[in-house]
């Protein structure tokens, strides 16, 4: 990643050197997800389409756009153009401001009268969503309206039929509506960024006037870094751990010095209290499946002491994992990413020492830092930095961090164990595998956007595609869950093959980290070539695209009983005869889903 690209940046310099950067990203660029976005302005769209590029290819994803004409936004969604039709957007973004309100209410107008206007004016922008989405089954974004610049009833605008901030305040509610009911629909908050960044400066009408540029030049990175946010949340590049140092991160004061009872933390000063509200904000991400760990240089008593003091939140059982030792912070870094089986990429580190940052920076540049001056900077870094964004929110993700912790508790039976096979007995395991099922659509669509190392082909899927697969009789689908005694894994892999004829071609093969080694590979290339000969297939093709973190399958087909058939640099083709298919042992018991 490109440090000028990441939170908090210098809007100036982005904009003064945005070729430059680019330029540098290609050098530097290995790979990367393509995506296809349409954008469809209400006012001039280029520079937020060059900034825009900058920060997604920063975080992976590689884009190409198509653009509308100036204002021609409804018209290009409703009738759609040759263009757009061939371009065939993966994701649509639809740029428009309260300028672009057409239907607005006058003084003096009756109560009866505005609201015609106002479900004129949603019923306009509803036809719009309703066409690309049944046109192009794509993700839509959607910007809400930010406040005008002038209130022309002053305080009045609001509790007032025909006040114009009143009549926009009705009209984004019912945009959040829509969004609250349909999949794949996002709203961009640029009426919680205006006010963010000061509307007096949003509404820099010599911009408006010069250029037709919805807000100030000097706002596009800010607006076009909050979409990026949205958009690498969708495609499943968001960051899934809050890596934390402990003192004077946590609580104010060191604990080696100071004692459980000298830290800061608490309500009985103001310095304490600005601690505990990092600690109650830092928790409350457990709730977004984020998991929590610390990496702190600390003797390990006295990391446990100050997490245990009895005025803090945050405990000991919130962490995924503690590294409180006197080694390198990057090698504890490390150490944790291979622990938890995830990559240094999905780490946010978060410390109030900026020696210690610019050595993480330094010697893992995949690790994104934060470093900060006081407990309220550190709130506000974590808030905007948008590492955590969220878009699809699964009862899986609530439970993550219980099922990083069960994983420990797994890796400690482990060591009991003479023979790995008595583990994988002694862990009493069960799987359910079946059939997709609409429940379970939205994690399954997650799981192949957020699964990168086990994932044989690494291709993605909005919910629309996943639903249409879902309902298809071409595919053979199956996802899995497991269970052992420590506790529920929840979704952790998922097939998709398309029938051809005779033949079975594996579009997906992916599974979570989290449970390698457990044998639930095994139950599921069991359960698909079971599938598979029920529906007359005779063969079997698997294929494996390599990237730079995928390695760890590239044998995986070969490990099933498939024959090479192919090898295209590294672009592995397999075979399997469905009659000779011998099943491969497990230690689970595998039971169906409701819909298997």
């Amino acid at each position: 990643m490109i440090s000028e690209l990441c939170f908090p940046f210098d809007s100036d310099k982005i904009m003064s050197s945005k070729k430059k950067l680019l330029r540098l990203l290609k050098e530097h660029e290995s790979g990367g997800v393509p995506l296809r976005i349409a954008v469809l302005g209400g006012s001039t769209t280029s520079d937020i389409i060059k900034v825009l590029e900058l920060f997604l290819r920063n975080r992976g994803i590689v884009p190409s756009f198509y653009e509308s004409e100036y204002a021609q936004y409804w018209s290009d969604a409703v009738f759609g153009t040759p263009e757009l039709d061939e371009f065939k957007p993966e994701l649509v973004f639809i740029h428009t401001c309260s300028r672009n309100i057409e239907e607005k209410p006058t003084v003096g107008e009756d109560g009866k009268s505005v609201a015609e206007k106002l479900e004129r004016e949603y019923a306009r922008y509803e036809k719009m969503w309703t066409a690309l989405s049944e046109k192009f089954g794509c993700v839509i974004i959607q910007n809400n309206f930010e406040m005008p610049s002038e209130r022309l009833l002053g305080n009045r605008e609001v509790g007032c039929a025909y006040g114009r901030i009143d009549f926009i305040t009705r009209l984004n509610c019912k945009f959040y509506d829509y969004a609250q009911s349909h999949n794949n629909f996002y709203i961009h908050d640029i009426n919680y960024l205006s006010a963010a960044y000061g509307l007096e400066r949003w509404h820099e009408l010599r911009h408006w006037h010069l250029y037709k540029y919805a807000m100030s030049v000097s706002a596009i990175p800010e607006f076009a870094y909050s979409l990026s946010n949205i958009i690498c949340s969708v495609m499943g590049k968001n960051k899934k751990v809050l890596a934390l140092d402990l003192d004077n991160t946590l609580w104010g004061g060191v604990i080696g010095d100071d004692g459980q009872s000298g830290i800061e933390i608490g309500s009985e000063t103001s310095e304490g209290q600005s601690y505990l509200r990092l600690q109650k904000y830092v928790k409350a991400h457990k709730e977004l499946g984020v998991l929590l760990t610390v990496c702190s240089k600390n003797d390990p008593e006295n990391a446990l002491e100050g997490l245990n003091h009895p005025d803090g939140v945050l405990k000991p059982s919130d962490f995924a994992l503690i590294k409180a030792n006197w080694n390198e912070k990057s090698l504890n870094l490390e150490e944790t990413a291979q622990e938890l089986n995830l990559l240094p990429e999905s780490f946010v580190f978060v410390d109030d020492n900026p020696v210690e940052c610019d050595i993480v920076k330094a010697q893992t540049p995949e690790i994104v830092t934060i470093n900060f001056e006081n407990p309220e900077e550190c709130i506000r870094a974590i808030d905007k930095c948008g590492y955590f964004e969220v878009t699809n929110l699964s009862a899986d993700d609530a439970k993550r961090g219980e099922m990083y912790a069960a994983n420990a508790q797994r890796a400690a039976a482990e060591k009991k164990f003479a023979s790995y096979d008595d583990f994988l007995a002694s862990l009493e395991m069960s799987a359910v595998i079946g059939e997709f099922d609409p429940v379970h659509i939205p994690r399954i669509t997650q799981l192949t956007n957020k699964s990168n190392q086990f994932n044989c082909t690494t291709k993605r899927y909005t919910q629309t595609e996943m639903e249409a697969v879902a309902a298809s009789p071409d595919y053979i689908r199956l996802c899995g869950r497991l269970t052992d005694k420590f506790g529920d894994n929840g979704i952790v892999s998922v097939v998709i093959g398309e029938k051809r004829g005779s033949e079975l071609h594996i579009d997906l093969w992916l599974m979570s980290c989290r449970v390698l080694k457990r044998g639930m590979e095994y139950a599921m290339i069991n359960r698909l070539v079971e599938e598979a000969a029920k529906a007359g297939i005779t063969e079997i093709f698997g294929y494996y695209y390599p990237t730079k973190k995928n390695a760890m399958v590239s044998k995986l087909y070969e490990d099933f009983g498939f024959a090479q058939v192919s090898d295209d640099n590294g672009n592995t083709v397999w075979r399997l005869e469905v009659t000779g298919y011998s099943p491969k042992k497990i230690f689970i018991d595998i039971k169906e889903n409701e819909n298997g």
